[in-house]
Protein backbone atom coordinates (compact mmCIF):
# COMPACT_ATOMS: atom_id res chain seq x y z
CA UNK A 1 0.00 0.00 0.00
CA UNK A 2 3.12 2.00 0.87
CA UNK A 3 3.83 2.10 -3.05
CA UNK A 4 1.14 4.09 -4.79
CA UNK A 5 0.51 6.19 -7.98
CA UNK A 6 -0.75 9.95 -6.80
CA UNK A 7 -2.38 11.83 -9.77
CA UNK A 8 -3.86 14.93 -8.78
CA UNK A 9 -4.56 13.52 -4.88
CA UNK A 10 -5.75 9.97 -5.74
CA UNK A 11 -3.97 7.08 -4.84
CA UNK A 12 -3.62 4.00 -7.42
CA UNK A 13 -2.06 0.78 -6.21
CA UNK A 14 -2.54 -0.38 -9.96
CA UNK A 15 0.19 0.94 -12.62
CA UNK A 16 -1.53 -0.47 -15.19
CA UNK A 17 -3.40 1.75 -17.64
CA UNK A 18 -6.46 0.76 -20.36
CA UNK A 19 -6.08 3.11 -23.42
CA UNK A 20 -8.53 4.01 -25.56
CA UNK A 21 -9.15 2.59 -28.99
CA UNK A 22 -9.88 -1.71 -29.77
CA UNK A 23 -12.77 -2.08 -26.93
CA UNK A 24 -15.13 -4.55 -26.70
CA UNK A 25 -16.56 -6.40 -23.20
CA UNK A 26 -13.83 -9.09 -22.80
CA UNK A 27 -11.14 -6.87 -23.21
CA UNK A 28 -12.54 -4.51 -20.36
CA UNK A 29 -13.66 -7.67 -18.09
CA UNK A 30 -9.45 -8.92 -18.50
CA UNK A 31 -7.99 -5.50 -17.81
CA UNK A 32 -9.83 -4.91 -14.88
CA UNK A 33 -9.41 -8.93 -13.55
CA UNK A 34 -6.22 -10.08 -15.25
CA UNK A 35 -4.13 -6.76 -16.02
CA UNK A 36 -5.42 -4.63 -12.23
CA UNK A 37 -6.49 -1.96 -13.86
CA UNK A 38 -8.07 0.58 -11.87
CA UNK A 39 -8.01 3.53 -14.69
CA UNK A 40 -10.16 3.13 -17.97
CA UNK A 41 -9.65 5.90 -20.76
CA UNK A 42 -13.07 6.64 -22.64
CA UNK A 43 -13.87 8.88 -25.68
CA UNK A 44 -16.64 10.85 -25.49
CA UNK A 45 -18.37 9.49 -28.24
CA UNK A 46 -18.35 5.76 -26.66
CA UNK A 47 -19.64 7.49 -23.50
CA UNK A 48 -22.28 9.27 -25.01
CA UNK A 49 -23.41 6.56 -27.50
CA UNK A 50 -27.52 5.90 -28.31
CA UNK A 51 -26.89 2.55 -28.58
CA UNK A 52 -24.50 0.65 -26.19
CA UNK A 53 -22.39 3.27 -23.98
CA UNK A 54 -19.20 1.75 -22.93
CA UNK A 55 -19.85 3.01 -19.53
CA UNK A 56 -21.96 0.36 -19.13
CA UNK A 57 -19.08 -2.12 -19.18
CA UNK A 58 -16.65 -0.58 -16.74
CA UNK A 59 -17.38 -1.65 -13.41
CA UNK A 60 -17.57 0.87 -10.58
CA UNK A 61 -15.30 2.02 -8.90
CA UNK A 62 -12.72 2.22 -11.78
CA UNK A 63 -11.85 5.63 -12.84
CA UNK A 64 -12.84 7.42 -15.85
CA UNK A 65 -10.19 9.06 -17.97
CA UNK A 66 -11.92 10.79 -20.67
CA UNK A 67 -9.53 11.56 -23.65
CA UNK A 68 -10.09 14.61 -25.80
CA UNK A 69 -9.66 12.38 -28.83
CA UNK A 70 -10.93 14.17 -32.80
CA UNK A 71 -9.75 17.60 -31.10
CA UNK A 72 -7.47 19.49 -33.33
CA UNK A 73 -6.29 22.24 -31.19
CA UNK A 74 -6.61 23.21 -27.75
CA UNK A 75 -10.21 24.79 -27.83
CA UNK A 76 -12.19 21.93 -29.38
CA UNK A 77 -9.66 19.46 -26.47
CA UNK A 78 -11.49 21.86 -23.34
CA UNK A 79 -14.65 21.61 -25.24
CA UNK A 80 -14.58 18.29 -24.88
CA UNK A 81 -13.55 18.03 -21.31
CA UNK A 82 -15.80 20.09 -20.56
CA UNK A 83 -18.58 17.85 -22.05
CA UNK A 84 -17.45 14.84 -20.52
CA UNK A 85 -17.10 16.43 -17.15
CA UNK A 86 -21.14 16.97 -17.61
CA UNK A 87 -22.04 13.65 -18.98
CA UNK A 88 -20.47 12.52 -15.13
CA UNK A 89 -17.12 11.24 -16.15
CA UNK A 90 -15.02 13.21 -13.36
CA UNK A 91 -12.57 15.82 -13.47
CA UNK A 92 -9.94 13.37 -14.66
CA UNK A 93 -9.14 13.96 -18.74
CA UNK A 94 -6.33 12.90 -20.97
CA UNK A 95 -5.34 15.35 -23.37
CA UNK A 96 -5.08 14.13 -27.01
CA UNK A 97 -4.41 16.56 -30.10
CA UNK A 98 -3.88 15.52 -33.35
CA UNK A 99 -3.88 17.59 -36.05
CA UNK A 100 -1.53 15.11 -37.84
CA UNK A 101 -3.85 12.05 -39.03
CA UNK A 102 -0.97 9.42 -40.66
CA UNK A 103 1.24 9.26 -37.47
CA UNK A 104 -1.18 10.81 -35.07
CA UNK A 105 1.64 13.03 -33.34
CA UNK A 106 0.79 15.16 -30.24
CA UNK A 107 0.54 18.45 -31.13
CA UNK A 108 2.80 19.67 -28.01
CA UNK A 109 1.96 23.53 -28.24
CA UNK A 110 -1.64 23.07 -28.08
CA UNK A 111 -1.32 20.40 -25.60
CA UNK A 112 0.17 23.04 -23.22
CA UNK A 113 -2.33 25.28 -23.99
CA UNK A 114 -5.52 22.99 -22.91
CA UNK A 115 -3.53 21.68 -20.39
CA UNK A 116 -3.34 24.99 -18.85
CA UNK A 117 -6.55 25.95 -19.28
CA UNK A 118 -8.23 22.58 -17.66
CA UNK A 119 -5.84 22.60 -14.68
CA UNK A 120 -7.29 25.83 -14.00
CA UNK A 121 -10.76 24.55 -14.23
CA UNK A 122 -9.88 22.18 -11.29
CA UNK A 123 -9.10 19.21 -13.78
CA UNK A 124 -6.63 16.42 -13.37
CA UNK A 125 -4.90 16.85 -16.36
CA UNK A 126 -2.96 14.21 -17.94
CA UNK A 127 -1.34 15.54 -21.19
CA UNK A 128 -0.38 13.05 -24.06
CA UNK A 129 2.80 14.42 -25.40
CA UNK A 130 5.89 13.94 -28.07
CA UNK A 131 8.82 13.16 -25.50
CA UNK A 132 10.38 16.43 -25.18
CA UNK A 133 11.76 18.02 -22.06
CA UNK A 134 10.65 21.58 -22.98
CA UNK A 135 7.56 20.32 -23.62
CA UNK A 136 7.55 18.75 -20.47
CA UNK A 137 8.53 21.44 -18.05
CA UNK A 138 6.06 23.45 -19.73
CA UNK A 139 3.57 21.41 -19.10
CA UNK A 140 4.43 20.91 -15.20
CA UNK A 141 4.23 25.16 -15.01
CA UNK A 142 0.54 24.15 -16.62
CA UNK A 143 -0.59 22.54 -14.15
CA UNK A 144 -0.34 19.00 -14.98
CA UNK A 145 -0.97 15.97 -12.83
CA UNK A 146 1.63 13.77 -14.79
CA UNK A 147 3.52 13.72 -18.55
CA UNK A 148 2.17 11.17 -20.92
CA UNK A 149 5.20 10.98 -23.87
CA UNK A 150 4.30 8.03 -26.63
CA UNK A 151 6.87 5.22 -26.78
CA UNK A 152 6.17 4.54 -30.39
CA UNK A 153 2.79 5.77 -32.75
CA UNK A 154 -0.27 4.65 -31.36
CA UNK A 155 -1.18 1.14 -32.43
CA UNK A 156 1.92 0.22 -33.58
CA UNK A 157 2.89 -2.15 -30.97
CA UNK A 158 6.84 -1.15 -31.92
CA UNK A 159 7.66 -0.67 -28.21
CA UNK A 160 10.01 1.80 -26.65
CA UNK A 161 11.31 3.54 -29.92
CA UNK A 162 11.94 6.97 -27.76
CA UNK A 163 13.50 5.27 -25.01
CA UNK A 164 16.05 7.67 -24.23
CA UNK A 165 13.87 10.73 -24.53
CA UNK A 166 11.31 9.05 -21.88
CA UNK A 167 14.45 8.31 -19.99
CA UNK A 168 15.68 12.19 -19.65
CA UNK A 169 11.80 12.84 -19.00
CA UNK A 170 12.17 10.66 -15.96
CA UNK A 171 15.06 11.97 -14.83
CA UNK A 172 14.53 15.42 -14.80
CA UNK A 173 10.64 16.23 -14.47
CA UNK A 174 9.16 16.06 -10.87
CA UNK A 175 5.96 14.33 -12.31
CA UNK A 176 4.63 10.80 -12.65
CA UNK A 177 5.75 9.50 -16.49
CA UNK A 178 3.06 7.74 -17.66
CA UNK A 179 4.56 5.80 -21.23
CA UNK A 180 1.79 6.19 -23.66
CA UNK A 181 0.73 4.46 -27.03
CA UNK A 182 3.02 1.81 -28.63
CA UNK A 183 3.98 -0.51 -25.97
CA UNK A 184 3.39 -4.26 -27.79
CA UNK A 185 4.57 -6.48 -25.45
CA UNK A 186 4.75 -7.30 -21.44
CA UNK A 187 8.99 -7.08 -21.46
CA UNK A 188 8.74 -3.79 -23.27
CA UNK A 189 6.20 -2.54 -20.01
CA UNK A 190 8.79 -4.03 -18.29
CA UNK A 191 11.57 -1.66 -19.21
CA UNK A 192 9.69 1.26 -18.99
CA UNK A 193 9.43 0.74 -15.30
CA UNK A 194 12.40 -0.70 -14.94
CA UNK A 195 14.18 3.07 -16.15
CA UNK A 196 11.45 4.32 -13.57
CA UNK A 197 8.33 5.39 -15.74
CA UNK A 198 5.63 5.88 -12.99
CA UNK A 199 3.05 3.36 -14.76
CA UNK A 200 2.03 1.87 -18.98
CA UNK A 201 -0.76 2.34 -20.63
CA UNK A 202 -2.05 -0.30 -23.13
CA UNK A 203 -4.66 -1.36 -25.38
CA UNK A 204 -3.81 -2.66 -28.90
CA UNK A 205 -1.16 -5.46 -27.35
CA UNK A 206 -3.52 -6.81 -25.47
CA UNK A 207 -6.87 -6.23 -27.65
CA UNK A 208 -5.39 -7.95 -30.37
CA UNK A 209 -3.55 -10.63 -28.38
CA UNK A 210 -4.12 -14.30 -29.20
CA UNK A 211 -5.66 -14.85 -25.50
CA UNK A 212 -7.29 -11.54 -24.10
CA UNK A 213 -7.17 -12.52 -20.51
CA UNK A 214 -3.80 -14.14 -20.29
CA UNK A 215 -1.93 -11.01 -22.09
CA UNK A 216 -3.34 -8.87 -19.68
CA UNK A 217 -2.40 -11.49 -16.64
CA UNK A 218 1.27 -10.64 -18.29
CA UNK A 219 1.38 -7.26 -18.66
CA UNK A 220 0.54 -6.94 -14.97
CA UNK A 221 3.56 -9.29 -13.89
CA UNK A 222 5.88 -7.41 -16.18
CA UNK A 223 4.52 -4.24 -15.01
CA UNK A 224 4.80 -5.14 -11.04
CA UNK A 225 8.14 -7.02 -11.77
CA UNK A 226 9.43 -4.02 -13.47
CA UNK A 227 8.13 -1.70 -10.55
CA UNK A 228 9.78 -4.15 -8.31
CA UNK A 229 13.24 -4.31 -9.94
CA UNK A 230 13.51 -0.47 -9.84
CA UNK A 231 12.44 0.00 -6.37
CA UNK A 232 15.64 -2.81 -5.77
CA UNK A 233 17.87 -0.79 -7.36
CA UNK A 234 19.39 -2.37 -11.10
CA UNK A 235 22.43 -4.09 -10.83
CA UNK A 236 25.86 -2.65 -12.49
CA UNK A 237 26.38 -2.17 -16.54
CA UNK A 238 29.97 -2.88 -16.99
CA UNK A 239 30.93 -1.58 -19.68
CA UNK A 240 34.49 -3.21 -20.95
CA UNK A 241 35.91 -6.76 -19.20
CA UNK A 242 34.39 -8.72 -16.80
CA UNK A 243 33.74 -9.58 -13.43
CA UNK A 244 33.48 -12.87 -11.72
CA UNK A 245 30.32 -13.35 -9.84
CA UNK A 246 32.39 -15.45 -6.77
CA UNK A 247 35.81 -15.10 -6.01
CA UNK A 248 37.76 -17.26 -7.24
CA UNK A 249 41.57 -15.97 -5.65
CA UNK A 250 40.81 -18.17 -2.29
CA UNK A 251 39.91 -20.74 -4.41
CA UNK A 252 43.00 -20.65 -6.42
CA UNK A 253 45.13 -20.56 -3.02
CA UNK A 254 43.65 -23.65 -1.78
Amino acid sequence: MADQLILGGHAFTSRFILGSGKYSLDLIRAAVEHAGAQMITLALRRANSDTDSILDHIPEGVTLLPNTSGARNADEAVRIARLARACGCGDFVKIEIMRDSKYLLPDNFETIRATEALAREGFVVMPYMYPDLNVARDLVNAGAACVMPLGAPIGSNKGLATREFIRILIDEIDLPVIVDAGIGRPSQACEAMEMGAAAVMANTAIATAGDIAAMAGAFKSAIEAGRAAYLAGLGRVLDHGAAASSPLTGFLAD
